[in-house]
């Protein structure tokens, strides 16, 4: 089992920027990849980035110029460094980990982008 805590949320102007972090406990040997998804009111949740035990990395492309995920193994710990908010960004932030033939889900930090 893996239980993961994700933080950083909070109201944004446009154009401003915020980081996400995602702590991860419980059998984090077993991570293999870490994703970040976002669900906007009414809509369904869309991945955003991913990025792997090796460090590779892949983007939506609605958010490849703008978001960067990286991840800390000494922390437990993976980020998404928003940048260049736009209204439409607006929803719940999600993360996820993989473990083999699992995946966990964290409860969500909200970002809101308004001016």
């Amino acid at each position: 089992q893996v239980q993961l805590v994700e933080s950083g949320g909070g109201l944004v102007q446009p154009v401003g920027y915020l980081r996400l972090s995602c702590v991860a406990s419980g059998s984090v040997f077993s991570i293999y990849s870490m994703y970040w998804y976002s669900q906007a009111p009414g809509k369904e949740r869309d991945l955003l980035a991913t990025i792997t035990n090796w460090g590779n990395t892949e983007y939506a492309e609605s958010v490849k110029d703008r978001f960067t995920i990286a991840r800390d193994k000494a922390k437990n710990t993976a980020y998404l460094q928003m940048n260049n908010l736009k209204f439409e960004d607006t929803a719940v932030y999600y993360c996820l980990a993989q473990t083999g033939p699992s995946a966990f889900w964290g409860q969500g930090t909200q970002v809101t982008v308004s001016s």
